[in-house]
């Protein structure tokens, strides 16, 4: 659950912020650099040589990034449009 206190998500902020400057306009190269992003963050936070709990921990860190992501971004998106032009059936 991304949800941590506020006063511990203020260590990350600048540097968060900082990056997203980095990164590409280019839909074309802008996918590519969020996946180097990602990898590189998991290889520096847990290591090259890791144990099966860890990378089992990794994916489920991913996954639930992934479903919250839908939950809180693409579903309301996904409802407005809904209302907007009809259901799909």
């Amino acid at each position: 659950m991304p949800y941590i206190k506020q006063e511990d998500r203020e260590k990350f902020l600048i540097q968060i912020s900082e990056l997203r400057f980095q990164v590409s306009k280019d839909p074309q190269k802008r996918p590519g650099e969020m996946n180097y992003i990602i990898s590189q963050l998991i290889s520096l936070v847990y290591g090259r040589e890791l144990k099966y709990y860890e990378y089992n921990e990794i994916m489920g860190v991913l996954d639930s990034a992934k479903m919250e992501f839908y939950r809180s971004q693409v579903a309301p998106y996904e409802d407005k449009k809904i209302t907007e032009n009809g259901e799909v059936v």
